[in-house]
């Protein structure tokens, strides 16, 4: 029992230095205030959007340019699903998930840089909603399926990306607890509210997932091919020591002297003339 407390003790605090410890040290000590600018920039987006959508004109412009839903055309798609993180959805409060959505994005920046952040969470987004499309092609005869009408629910928010970003963060740090509270939270979600969201939830978690292990085995094999390569240098340089030619060192007693610098005999001892 003590084992096992003290295997949880090191992994709760291993976990703590690297989710929470690592990114605030990022933060305060090396100054990088950077860090915050995705976060930053999704919330206010969705506070943006959905002002808009709450005035008589902005409904109709909030859904045009993100209003994504299975029925539409997939290029159509394609090209509001980048927006449609900023969409808030319909039946969420948006105040709600700002908090979750700040620390989404402020722990993956500071955490895995913009660009991954980025990747992430559209590559999370995109496989919830194509996803959508799958299951509606199923039919609701499958197991996996889902009705017809669902091809018309609206299907924006940037909930898959919330859920995403920290299944990533979870598989390349190697953390658990945030793993556990993640996936069983949108499990729990799935089956209380057995709705098209729940399931593209999860269909974004297992896509996190499977961009999170394909960046550990491609570190991985990085890691063996630079081990591999240093041997191969280790081993190639101790060669060439063995069969390299070695120049003879002069001994004592046998060799002669060398000579001076000037080339000339050596200098006389110093005699009285005779006279």
């Amino acid at each position: 029992m003590l084992r096992v407390l003290l295997f949880l003790w090191r992994t709760l605090a291993n976990e703590f230095r690297s989710i929470v410890v690592a990114p605030f040290r990022e933060l305060v000590v090396n100054r990088r205030w950077g860090g915050l600018n995705l976060a930053v920039i999704a919330c206010v987006g969705v506070i943006v959007l959905h002002a808009v959508h709450l005035t008589d004109w902005g409904h109709d412009f909030v859904r045009i340019i993100g209003g994504v839903q299975a029925s539409l055309p997939l290029p159509i798609a394609l090209l509001r699903t980048p927006v449609s993180l900023y969409v808030p959805a319909l039946n969420l409060p948006v105040w709600a998930g700002l908090t979750q959505l700040f620390l989404a994005f402020a722990l993956a920046q500071l955490t895995l840089g913009w660009k991954r952040t980025l990747l992430v969470s559209y590559v999370a987004t995109l496989a919830g909603t194509m996803a959508a499309r799958f299951m509606i092609w199923l039919g609701p005869d499958h197991p996996l399926g889902i009705g017809r009408h669902e091809a018309y629910v609206l299907d924006t928010g940037p909930s898959a990306a919330v859920v995403g970003l920290f299944s990533y963060i979870a598989v390349v740090k190697r953390a658990p607890v945030l793993f556990s509270i993640t996936s069983l939270s949108m499990i729990i979600e799935s089956i209380a509210v057995p709705n098209l969201a729940g399931r593209e939830h999860l269909v974004a978690i297992g896509a996190a997932m499977i961009m999170g292990f394909v960046r550990l085995y491609r570190e991985s094999k990085g890691i063996e091919e630079g081990a591999v390569a240093r041997g191969i240098r280790n081993a190639a340089v101790r060669g060439y020591e063995r069969v390299r030619p070695r120049t003879p060192r002069p001994h004592p007693d046998t060799d002669t002297p060398t000579p001076p610098r000037d080339g000339g005999s050596e200098a006389a001892p110093n005699r009285p003339p005779s006279g």
